[in-house]
């Protein structure tokens, strides 16, 4: 039994938590249009949609604000209710918080994955393409400010991919974290602290990407995560301190989220524009070009995130109804998984279940060249590689190449865009471009909507 306690002043604590919860969700609020927090260029569409960008962070705050880092489990760090940071179409986030001090054991069901060591299957409900877990010290955006985008202010203490993972015959998998590796361990192992910069740094999140290629076939992971001894240490109850926490969390998450986000847009990667302060690209050129996009180059932690494996190229769009973009990449070492992106100005993914919004190498028509070309354009041109706007007119474009590991810098891919008339994309194209009817473009994008509704189910 606990003992007697003020009600009175605990219920006032806590209806104070609440109001500055809302204080700081309006202060979230106020950044979809207030000029000098960098919002996206107003019009009907970019409103409504920022204000669905701003519940998905309230969405997001709360998932994480009611984790107990010793009582984990994976949640979806990204879906489509809640997507921003110009998310990967292709794939399931997931995010478990941990104390890096503490050791874990994640328990794992994969499907046929016979295709991370090199060897193609067809079989139905095979493992996704591409599975990578990295234990990192921090959560991009979290301090609201792009001063956390310093060297040494936070990294991964670890990362393991679906290329390295030891998996039983019958699919199943263990991976071991903590902060020191046993002596004699051979299992698949992360370290959950590690000494970097002079720090010492402890891992507080485990991030977990599923990615996709063939969204017909390919399926989610069985995953579990349990701290070593929880079983001998219940959970408490919560109580008034916990409670009041927890609302100080959501609101300093969604406010500081919706803060960083638009000034990393904005300033660092100058969407609108060359700013002080954005990324050196060595010329006049800001570093997402609008109607172009920047290079294949290597971002990560240190530039608001990003998965560590991969190489990225990015820029921005901006198109009228008869104008078209085609992007066209050479690949000389073929990646793990290569896919192609559209988003909205907050970095939400557009609509991939209802649309071609994204196209992976999996997905779309390779000609004889070897070439991969995609057609960026609001209306359907008939061609098999054309990613839709769905009618969004200034967006972004980025493409990712994972790599287990990365070739050296000279076999890089390299991208090109041309921007061209809608009636003239034809000509712009090889002589063995694939088209298509109507009728397989429904047919895609059932099979899309169908995989969407699994990899997000909530049962």
């Amino acid at each position: 039994m606990s003992k007697p306690t003020n009600i009175s002043a605990t219920s006032v604590a806590l209806r104070e938590a609440f109001d500055t919860l809302i204080t700081q969700l309006q202060a979230a609020r106020d950044v979809i249009d207030t000029p000098e927090l960098h919002p996206v260029p107003a019009d009907q569409r970019n409103l409504a949609e920022g204000y669905r960008y701003l519940l998905g962070f309230v969405l997001g705050g709360i998932e994480r604000a009611l984790d107990d880092p010793l009582y984990p489990r994976f949640k979806r760090a990204i879906q489509p209710m809640n997507r921003s940071t110009i998310d990967n179409a292709d794939a399931v986030y997931l995010v478990a918080q941990v104390d890096g001090q503490h050791s874990y054991i994640v328990r794992g069901k994969a499907g046929d994955s016979r295709h991370w060591r090199g060897t193609q299957s067809d079989i139905k409900g095979r493992a996704p393409q591409y599975v990578i877990f990295e234990l990192c010290s921090g959560y991009a955006g979290d301090s609201g400010s792009l001063k956390e985008l310093r060297r040494g202010e936070r990294i991964n203490t670890s990362t393991l991919d679906s290329h390295a993972i030891q998996v039983e015959p019958d699919g199943t998998f263990e991976i071991l974290l903590a902060p020191e590796k046993p002596q004699g361990f051979e299992g698949n192992f992360m370290l959950s602290r590690r000494a970097s910069h002079g720090t010492d740094y402890i891992a507080r999140f485990l991030n977990c990407r599923e990615i996709f290629h063939d969204w017909e076939n390919e399926e989610l992971l069985d995953l579990e995560i349990i701290r070593v001894g929880c079983e001998n240490s219940p959970q408490p109850p919560i109580d008034p301190a916990g409670a009041i926490e927890m609302m100080s969390q959501v609101g300093d998450f969604t406010n500081n989220q919706m803060r960083f986000w638009n000034a990393f847009y904005a300033i660092t990667l100058e969407t609108y524009g060359k700013v002080p302060g954005g990324v050196d690209t060595g010329s006049d050129k800001p570093f997402m070009p609008t109607n172009d996009m920047n290079q294949p180059n290597a971002l990560g932690i240190a530039t608001g995130g990003g998965q560590s494996t991969n190489i990225y190229s990015g820029g921005v769009y901006k198109l009228d109804d008869d104008e078209a973009l085609i992007i066209e990449s050479e690949v000389p070492v073929k990646p793990s998984l290569l896919g192609f992106h559209l988003s909205n100005l907050w970095g939400e993914s557009l609509d991939f279940e209802s649309y071609q919004s994204s196209l992976n190498s999996a997905q779309m028509s390779i000609g004889a060249d070897g070439v991969y070309r995609w057609v960026v354009c609001h209306r359907d041109p008939g061609v098999a590689n054309w990613v839709d706007t769905t009618g969004l007119a200034h967006g972004y474009l980025t493409v990712r190449y994972t790599y287990a590991e990365k070739p050296p810098k000279q076999d890089w891919p390299t991208l090109k865009v041309n921007k061209v008339a809608f009636s003239e994309i034809a000509s712009h194209l090889p002589s063995d471009t694939v088209f298509v009817d109507q009728q397989t473009r429904a047919a895609n994008i059932l099979i899309r909507q169908r995989h969407v509704q699994r990899r997000y189910r909530q049962y």
